[in-house]
């Protein structure tokens, strides 16, 4: 049967992009469904800042009239500004086993990008290298941590047999489950003392002064990253409100190497061991008990960023960091952590993460191919 593609022009076709997931990962364990509200201001062109300097075009595949594929293809200008490369970019992939729906959703794709004159395609981004990216390509029988990416096996197939190829990958780490902190006290103490630095919590009630601290570090520690794109200040206001429910600051942490800031760790409790239980998406009218029953039985954390400062690097900041994490993850009963993601030829913090006994247990793929 034919396939046919047609662009998003209505709630309705909106509707029917954000729920394809629920037909794809049906009877999938291991998928999180996410919350429907949450994917209408991600997608919103109007309520997502990312889409105040980016362009997107949401597609949908359809063979007869069964809803069987989807895609975003995604320009961002100020990404080809920073980067100095000609990039554009798809996400929100979903389809099913049938490498003709793939191929013609990769092809709508292409030539919506081709129209922006991008030489390159890469994905998946959703939306953006600052949100969840990367396709997983081995581990399926274990469910994401919060905020990364879960897919079928068989997508890495339709992704290389579609003429994609590998840009890079993306490492999850997991923390060895016996870390011993106790033997780390001392030595952070003296680490403390000798480079005269202290570690606080975040102050959830001076937030945007401490958004401007985390921005300043941010852009400063990642600037040389692969895919780094600077935050705007409206988009690092917006991430600062979705993360405000789920965080704890305890797990957010600011470094100061005497009065100047240095560096900052964001870990968050793995949100999605509570949200898997709640398979509709919707937390009304009984989504909401059961997010809140299975909140406290979380036992897993995401080690999700951790920032250094160029001129503060080989200091042991990134020790600080993990202790402080780990002893605090410890009194809530939180012993497991995911440190993700890491770039493939990110050599230091691989090299820190097998120091402290960690081990690659997922791989996420970016793919891309040229346009045109």
């Amino acid at each position: 049967m034919s396939i046919s593609i047609r662009p998003v022009r209505t709630d309705r076709d909106l509707k029917r992009f954000i729920k394809l997931p629920w037909s794809i990962y049906r009877g999938d364990p291991n998928w999180v469904p996410p919350l429907i509200a949450d994917q209408k201001t991600l997608l919103s062109r109007e309520r997502n800042p990312f889409f105040h300097h980016a362009s997107v075009e949401y597609f949908l595949a359809f063979q007869g009239q069964s809803l069987v594929g989807r895609i975003a293809a995604i320009h961002d200008p100020s990404y080809i500004e920073f980067q100095g490369e000609s990039v554009g970019f798809f996400g929100f992939f979903e389809s099913i086993d049938d490498q003709s729906v793939a191929d013609a959703l990769f092809g709508a794709a292409l030539e919506w990008l081709a129209g922006k004159g991008v030489a390159v395609m890469r994905g998946p981004t959703n939306p953006s290298t600052n949100d969840t990216l990367g396709l997983l390509v081995d581990a399926f029988d274990k469910p994401p941590v919060v905020m990364m990416p879960y897919n079928p096996s068989y997508y890495p197939r339709l992704f290389e047999a579609g003429g994609l190829t590998k840009a890079k990958d993306l490492y999850a780490y997991w923390a060895a489950e016996d870390i011993p902190i106790d033997r780390l006290d001392r030595f952070v103490e003296l680490l403390k003392k000798r480079h005269r630095i202290t570690v606080r919590p975040i102050n959830l009630k001076k937030l945007d002064s401490e958004i401007e601290l985390i921005k300043s570090v941010y852009n400063d520690a990642w600037d040389k990253n692969w895919g780094f794109v600077p935050w705007t200040d409206e988009e690092l206001n917006h991430l600062g409100a979705d993360l405000k429910p789920v965080a704890d600051p305890g797990m957010v942490l600011i470094a100061y190497k005497d009065d100047d800031v240095a560096g900052f760790s964001l870990s968050l409790p793995d949100f999605y061991q509570a949200l898997i239980h709640v398979r509709s998406g919707r937390l009304f009218p009984f989504g909401i008990l059961k997010l809140l029953y299975w909140r406290r039985k979380i036992t897993q954390v995401r080690v999700l960023a951790m920032g250094i400062r160029h001129k503060y690097r080989n200091l042991g900041l990134d020790a600080l960091f993990y202790h402080g994490t780990f002893r605090y993850a410890e009194t809530k009963g939180q012993q497991r952590f995911e440190c993700s993601w890491i770039l493939e030829d990110n050599t230091a913090m691989r090299a820190t993460m097998k120091k402290r006994g960690g081990s690659i247990y997922k791989t996420y793929r970016m793919f891309e191919m040229p346009v045109g």
